[in-house]
């Protein structure tokens, strides 16, 4: 009995471990935790103009000046887009992650659109943003696409309202 015992806290304590995250990944979640403005989206590795759709959603120019909020004790946020000619208007509700560094690229952002029940909408397909840098006044999040079989890096530049 003792050793059936045993390996139950060994295999809860395994358990627990395995779902446990880092130290900079805490730290990371509760840096994004607040309100943030999406000030200016550019794009590297290439030249010439772009013009894209974000995230399945809008184009580019719309989600400049959109505010985002991460809430971080339940991983829910939102990022509102304001109404124009070009941009269909309110807000984009999702539910949102820190996925730690591994050997292929530094922290990452990672999110999905849920409705205002906080119901996945979005299949199970989500984005996963590079955390190029992250502090209490500004962050850098980077994301690659491939535009004409090249690689082009978006740069989204925010700060902490």
């Amino acid at each position: 009995m003792a050793k059936k015992t045993l390996i139950f806290t060994a295999l809860i304590g395994v358990l627990l471990m395995s779902c446990s995250v880092s130290k900079n990944a805490r730290s990371q979640r509760n840096l994004f935790s607040g309100s943030w403005t999406l000030n200016d989206v550019s794009y590297e590795n290439n030249t010439g103009n772009f013009k894209s759709v974000i995230f399945n959603d809008a184009e580019d120019i719309c989600f400049e000046g959109s505010d985002w909020f991460f809430r971080d004790n339940n991983s829910t946020g939102r990022y509102t887009i304001s109404q124009s000619s070009l941009c269909q208007g309110g807000d984009r509700f999702f539910r949102w992650s820190v996925v730690e560094p591994s050997q292929n690229y530094s922290s990452q952002l990672q999110f999905k659109f849920i409705d205002d029940k906080r119901k996945d909408i979005s299949g199970g397909v989500g984005y996963r943003l590079n955390i190029v840098s992250i502090n209490e006044q500004a962050m850098t999040l980077k994301s690659n696409v491939s535009v004409d079989g090249e690689l082009v890096t978006i740069v989204y530049q925010f700060t902490k309202k």
